[in-house]
């Protein structure tokens, strides 16, 4: 899993500063929940989620503000994240690695990040949703 918090031994801003604080990583996660939520693209992710996606939404919100280097909200509430551990009852495979990523990179691009920014989530993202697979295919 890449770790997006190597710059913060250095002067240089966080991926969490440079995707804009709290406010913006809320407002990346409720649009991918909401992507998710409404294309038929995403069916597959969808099911894999309780009918209300408030608590996903809360746990990937505080999951995500500290791995991109800001307040470690999911840590403070659960511990280590354990995320392969977490995600094994779900079957996930390339095909839902896939639709994860795409609905991910779909609500970078609508809230405006920039586009080198999104490239280089989008990289560790894949890094760490392709380590999620626990299913052939």
């Amino acid at each position: 899993m890449s770790d997006l918090n190597d710059e913060a031994a250095t002067d240089k801003p966080t991926a969490f500063d440079l995707v804009g604080g709290e406010a913006r990583v809320r407002e990346l996660v409720d649009r991918f929940y909401d992507l998710m939520d409404l294309e038929a693209d995403f069916a597959g992710i969808r099911a894999l989620h309780p009918d209300s996606l408030d608590g996903s939404r809360d746990k990937l919100f505080w999951f995500l503000c500290g791995w991109l280097g800001g307040p470690d909200h999911y840590i403070s509430r659960f511990g280590h994240p354990r995320l392969r551990a977490r995600h094994l009852p779900f079957a996930i495979a390339s095909s839902e690695r896939d639709q994860w990523l795409r609905c991910m990179a779909w609500a970078m691009e609508d809230i405006g990040l920039a586009e080198p920014l999104r490239e280089r989530l989008l990289g560790s993202f894949f890094e760490t949703a392709d380590w999620m697979r626990n299913r052939n295919g």
